[in-house]
């Protein structure tokens, strides 16, 4: 083993990286590649830390392929967004370098390497190095002390909520030890305090994960005690490059520095708002990268959401150091070219991460926009102080940031509720940490005590339709159980099965478990790790574990299937060919009487193009293109040319469905043995479904004539209906469709009159105040359009004065309008201003001109009251004029 103390002194990000990987790899670790961002795991949003891979090892759910591993893995955070940026270590996305070893060496091991790793091989002073444990771990401290050779006053005994770490209020635990760099040692080792984050940053973290505990929080000791670390990258690289900050070193100072030329500012020179903006924006570009890298689109849910607001305050930031216009892409090509030597997706993602970030960026400038004009309505209903909840709207909606908004409003000669406004930034807060951001390790407990028990299941479905199963174990409401009787809806386990489980998008096998004195209705099949779960209902006897069953699937619903999932391969393979050959799958849903394709596309595809993808489809099918069924390497299928599903996590054997010369993809579903099988393929959709993402829906195989069949009975109705031909049926429905055009287009101009009408009663109700006159009445179910054009006239009629309408056009809505002449303007009244006011009263709001505004309402039971304060505060004002 070499010598760690003849290495150089290693500073750079990357050689960091790969020190920590190679130091590990020398002592028997395993290099695994980085997990994406998308976990597999369904009880978290985003990967957040290095041990989420290996979450179902830790549970006992799956054996480890290797005793021990070292991973960089690539996380995202955004529960404390608020303080990227401000501090010198807070970040969205940040990799994490760990080394595991599973119910392999533990504290003492564990301790050492770290210890070695961090004064040898980084040359860290150790007279700088301070050292934390759970306070109840006398045997970490001893190992510190002991043989590690720290004095005891720099080693910190901590409470449980700092150094003991739980996967929930049950399951694996164990206490923490955790090393902080000292960056002033001149202030003596006297009352330290872990908490100055100005002195003190901790940089490794060990957990021992010793014990399990149970709901009663006794812990017992684990059969097999494993290791789970995590040394910050970026924090290293902030000691060892010695800066000020994680954001100044050479693992994101690129992104800030690029960002900083388009404004043409030089960073050491800007103030600190503006290298605040700056840092966000070298973070968070980052970030957005590698999330669209792996798969994830800018939406409105989930991990979406998280994408558009980091985008959005990429851009917000922007504009607040002056840059005018989009500039994201400027500055994520220098994110992409920092990191494509680690993560070789990026830059094949490229494409595709540009026109995300280009589309969300010109989407948001847009609602800048938008957002400013809120703004001013704002500013103009309000007589002292914007409201807390309307200042959160213009940041989180439109990206205005409280300091802006509080500018603005000064200039204005208001003020900001920032009370209210951080009440509702703390519900958001609320809202992300509860969007799965934890691990939790004790879902499915009935389940994991199950399965620890059992060997996996074997699936014998590729070649075999039926088997002779066992059962191994029941699962009812979620509780294991030992029979079930009659009418019980049942998960069971069995030791082998040729039911395919739901994964890769096609839905489980159905069928009948039949035994002696019992059946077994199977309604779908789930997968839980290696684990296959027949979900049904028992229709006859007592289903007992220890059975012996013979395990038969419905082989016309798996043909269907087959025939839709090799449709979905021939699909994709057509697209690729004929519309764009950077096109990769976002999704899919294989059935038996349909299949649904996502896929990554920045157009919708033209109708020429979806009638030459459906050909080309058929073509192939009528080929008769016999399937080749292969199990090799990962590495050697992806040389062979497979196209691997995007976001899946493959093992390091993988299974090839190759239809040679026209489909190769890394598959593990049932599929035709020729394409002859599937007979034909119809597209029955193209529609877009998030921004950037397109959808084909289909179908292919028998499926086809039940669809045909639906379509032909809704024709026949159709034609008996209209006493046409079938094929004249679209003529028809477009005759009916303009008759009822000009239909509406009447009756709309009919109300209108009759609103004008109405309204010529009322100027005998105008009064006089002064030398104008004032009109305040409501008028019954007329529409916004009627109401503003009655206002108009009533106002021609009346000359110099003020008139404002109300009306119910429709249950539960409210219409008001309000019109002043330029006498009443001089006497400092806006309509706009006015009516919004007015408009609260009902539950609602509105704006416009100073002459001409309308607004509307929710709460029509309240139009009374605003009519008559409206008519009240008209009277008062212009009489005291």
């Amino acid at each position: 083993m070499p010598n760690s103390q003849s290495q150089p002194a290693v500073t750079r990000g990357a050689d960091i990286r790969k020190t920590f990987l190679d130091f590990y790899a020398q002592r028997g670790h395993t290099i695994l590649p980085s997990a994406s961002l998308v976990p597999e795991d369904p009880t978290v949003l985003l990967t957040i830390a290095g041990m989420l891979q290996f979450k179902p090892i830790f549970l006992g759910q799956r054996k480890a392929e290797v005793d021990r591993a070292t991973t960089s893995q690539k996380c995202i955070r955004t529960n404390d967004i608020e303080n990227v940026g401000r501090t010198a270590r807070h970040h969205t996305f940040f990799e994490m370098l760990g080394n595991f070893s599973f119910g392999d060496y533990f504290k003492e091991q564990a301790i050492a390497w770290a210890w070695e790793l961090s004064t040898e091989v980084f040359q860290l002073p150790k007279e700088r190095l301070v050292v934390s444990v759970f306070r109840e771990d006398d045997e970490a401290f001893a190992i510190w002390r002991d043989q590690i050779g720290i004095p005891p006053h720099r080693i910190l005994r901590m409470d449980e909520e700092d150094n003991f770490w739980t996967s929930g209020p049950t399951g694996p635990c164990g206490p923490c030890s955790e090393i902080y760099y000292d960056f002033h040692p001149e202030l003596g080792d006297e009352d330290i305090d872990l908490e100055d984050d100005t002195r003190f940053i901790e940089f490794y973290n060990l957990v021992f994960m010793q014990y399990n505990r149970d709901a009663n929080e006794k812990l017992t000791p684990l059969e097999n005690q494993n290791i789970d670390t995590g040394l910050g990258l970026e924090r290293m690289a902030q000691i060892l490059q010695k800066k000020p900050n994680n954001y100044e070193t050479d693992l994101i100072f690129p992104i800030i520095q690029t960002a900083a030329d388009i404004p043409g500012l030089l960073y050491e020179q800007c103030d600190e708002p503006t290298k605040t903006s700056l840092k966000v924006i070298g973070d968070h570009v980052r970030a957005v990268v590698h999330m669209i890298a792996d798969g994830i689109t800018a939406s409105n849910v989930g991990r979406g959401y998280i994408l558009r607001r980091l985008i959005r305050r990429v851009v917000r930031h922007g504009r607040l150091i002056g840059i005018e216009g989009a500039f994201i892409n400027l500055v994520a090509a220098k994110a992409i070219a920092l990191a494509e030597t680690v993560y070789a997706n990026v830059r094949e993602r490229e494409t595709v991460i540009m026109a995300e970030l280009a589309r969300e960026e010109a989407r948001f400038l847009e609602t800048l926009e938008r957002g400013e004009k809120l703004l001013v309505d704002i500013l103009e209903q309000q007589a002292e102080q914007i409201s807390g909840a309307e200042a959160f709207v213009l940041y989180d909606t439109y990206g205005f940031p409280l300091e802006l908004t509080q500018e603005i409003a000064e200039e204005n000669g208001l003020t900001v509720d920032v009370d209210g406004f951080e009440v509702e930034m703390e519900k958001q807060r609320q809202r992300s940490k509860e969007a799965h951001e934890t691990i939790d390790l004790t879902a499915q407990d009935s389940l994991n005590q199950l399965t620890e028990k059992l060997r996996s299941t074997s699936f014998l479905g590729y070649t075999d339709s039926t088997s002779a199963s066992r059962v191994e174990g029941i699962l009812v409401s979620g509780q294991s159980e030992t029979t079930a009787g009659p009418g019980t809806e049942v998960q069971i386990l069995m030791d082998q099965t040729p039911f395919y489980a739901e994964s890769g998008g096609q839905i489980g096998d159905r069928g009948y478990l039949l035994g002696e004195t019992f059946v077994v209705r199977v309604e779908d099949v789930q997968k839980e790790s290696d684990f296959f779960l027949h979900v049904g209902r028992v229709e006859r006897g007592d289903v007992t574990v220890g059975d012996s069953v013979t395990a038969q699937i419905d082989r016309a619903h798996r043909r269907r299937t087959m025939a839709n999932h090799t449709a979905t391969h021939l699909l994709q393979a057509a697209l690729k060919a004929l519309v764009d050959d950077s096109i990769s799958q976002a999704g899919s849903l294989v059935s038996f009487d349909r299949l649904r394709f996502d896929f990554n596309c920045s157009r919708s595809l033209t109708s020429d193009e979806i009638q030459q993808v459906e050909e080309q489809v058929n073509t192939w099918i009528s080929e008769a293109h016999q399937a080749k069924v292969e199990v090799m390497p990962i590495d050697e299928a992806k040389d062979r040319g497979a196209i691997a599903m995007f976001g899946e996590k493959y093992g390091a054997e993988v299974r090839v469905i190759d239809f040679p010369g026209v489909s190769m993809e890394l598959c593990g579903g049932t599929h035709v043995n020729n394409t002859a099988e599937i007979g034909v393929f119809k597209i029955i959709s193209e529609t877009g479904v998030a921004a950037g993402i397109r959808r084909i829906e289909a179908v292919a195989g028998p499926a086809i004539l039940d669809y045909l069949n639906v379509r032909d009975a809704v024709v026949r109705e159709l034609s008996e209906r209209f006493k046409v031909k079938p094929e004249e049926v679209p003529e028809r429905v477009s005759s009916l469709q303009g008759d009822l055009r000009n239909a509406q287009k009447d009756l709309e101009g009919l109300k209108s009159e009759l609103a004008v009408l109405k309204s010529d009663q009322l100027v005998s109700e105008a009064e006089a105040v002064g030398n104008v006159k004032v009109l305040v009445a409501a008028m019954e179910a007329v529409a916004p359009d009627a109401l503003k054009t009655a206002a108009e006239r009533l106002l021609q009629k009346l000359g110099e004065g003020a008139v404002v309408l109300g009306s119910v056009p429709e249950a539960g809505k409210v219409s008001l309008v309000a019109a002043f002449s330029p006498q009443v303007i001089d006497k400092k009244l806006q309509a706009g201003k006015f009516i919004g006011a007015i408009a609260k009263l009902c539950g609602g709001g509105g704006g416009g001109r100073p002459n001409l505004a309308q607004a509307g309402g929710r709460d029509a039971a309240k139009l009374p009251e605003a009519l008559q304060t409206a008519k009240q505060q008209l009277m008062d004002t212009l009489g005291d004029s």
